[in-house]
Formats: C-alpha cells, structure tokens, sequence
C-alpha cells in the first residue's frame, strides 16, 4: 500500500504551549493523528483537536515504546492520513532520535518534513537571564548527555564537556554525582559554576546554583521533575531560586 500522507516531526519545545513555533501550531490543528512524547505539556496537545492521539513517550526509568514499534506506526500511519504529526519534546533533531526515525521514513518512501523547536537548554538559558555565550569570557557551547542506549558502545561525553566554554548537560541528573566526578577527575575545578533547571518555561520552573563538586547532592535532594544541567564560568553570578516568577506557560494558545 503507498503513502498517502506526510509525516511532519515537530519540536513541541521545553514546555511551555506558547513557545510553539507558529507552524508547529498549525500541523497540530491539521493533523489527523499525532504521537507525542512524555513530556509534552497537554495545552500542546490539545491543540490537535481533530486528531487522534497516541503516547508514544520515553522517560528514564519508566516504561516506554520501543523505537522500531514507533517507526512502524509512522509508516502505518502515513499509509492512512494525510497529516501525520510526531511531536517531540525540544527540538527533534538534538537527542530525540529523530534520525531512527528518518530513515526508517525515506527507506519506506515515505514523505516527511522536520519543524524545529526550541530546545531545553536555550529556554533554560532564557529562564536564568544568562547568555550560553559572552564576549570575552564563552564563545563556544557543547550539548552533551552521558547516556547511552543498551547495546551502545561508550563514548567520551566529558572530553566534549571540558572542551568547551560553556555545557549543557541533557539526561544527566540521575547520574549528576558521577558527572561531577568524572569532570573533576578529568581536569575540571571543582568550584566550576553549575546550574540546574527544573521543568524551564513552565509553572514550577526551579533553578539550583551550585558548584561542580556540590552537583550530586543538590540534584538528588531538590530535582524531582526534568531538568538540564548547565556548567561554566558565565554562571558564577546566578543566583538559585524555587520558583521564577511569571512562568511563561501561564499564557495559552488560542
């Protein structure tokens, strides 16, 4: 059976519904079916209100759906609708997998298109009120994770880490103790200013100032929602916070 539709993977961004892109807005009123992800806030979703919906989402620790079972039912899908939304917390492109899911796309011959979104580490950015680069002091920024699927080899996230002025650390918290260990061991000072945003753009939103060697701890009694890690010398004025005043997800598309 040949395609009929279009399969569009969309950033849903950090969190808040109204840092949607204006496109990805109007896939979600068109879509016929949309799979989305855990953390997609529910103001996004319901968005697609003609659309049939279906969880498709990864969180750490939980259970969730192979990536082969997602390629298929985009493959499937496109074989009965027209529009086809994979709506993806960030940006799809930086850790979303978005690439399993490309080329299982263009091997079935299926039409896609990719809509950008705004990724957790520049929101988080935004919520703290510090450019990731500064004149003079970061002009160089590295997205990083430590964590690897089963089955994968190893890789030297920290040699990226310590290359750079500043980091953004995604998927990291659960392992923030070993993080500053490894860094510390591999050449970082302990004192290294490090951030942590918790659920940025949204009404919780929390921000935890440390230093590297303190990250552990702080992470393992004060973060309980998603966050990213931030570490480098453009943070050493930041100051920690439970909650930012005036979240953006208070406002809502209309």
């Amino acid at each position: 059976m040949s395609a009929i539709g279009t399969v569009y993977l969309v950033g849903a961004g950090p969190g808040a519904p109204d840092l949607l892109t204006l496109r990805a807005a109007e896939l979600l009123r068109r879509a016929d079916i949309v799979f989305y992800d855990a953390l997609v806030h529910p103001d996004t979703i319901a968005l697609a209100d003609k659309a049939e919906k279906i969880a498709v989402g990864k969180r750490c620790g939980r259970h969730s759906t192979a990536q082969r079972f997602i390629n298929k039912r985009l493959v499937d899908a496109a074989q009965k609708h027209a529009v086809v939304v994979r709506l993806k917390g960030g940006d799809p492109m930086l850790f979303g997998r978005a690439q399993e899911e490309i080329d299982e796309l263009e091997q079935q011959g299926i039409d896609y298109q990719v809509v950008p979104g705004i990724t957790a580490a520049l929101a988080a950015s935004a919520a703290i009120g510090v450019s990731m680069t500064r004149r003079g002091l970061s002009r160089n920024v590295t997205f990083v994770t430590p964590r690897r699927g089963a089955g994968e080899e190893g890789h030297d996230w920290a040699h990226s880490a310590l290359a750079a002025d500043t980091c953004a650390i995604y998927m990291g918290v659960g392992e923030a103790a070993q993080i500053a260990d490894t860094l510390i061991a591999r050449g970082a000072s302990p004192d290294l200013p490090a951030v942590i945003v918790e659920s940025a753009s949204l009404s919780g939103e929390r921000r935890i100032a440390v230093r590297l060697v303190d990250l552990g701890v702080a992470a393992a009694q004060m973060i309980v929602g998603p966050a990213v890690i931030l570490l480098g010398e453009v943070y050493a004025q930041v100051q920690s916070s439970e909650v930012v005043a005036e979240p953006l997800a208070r406002s809502r598309i209309a």
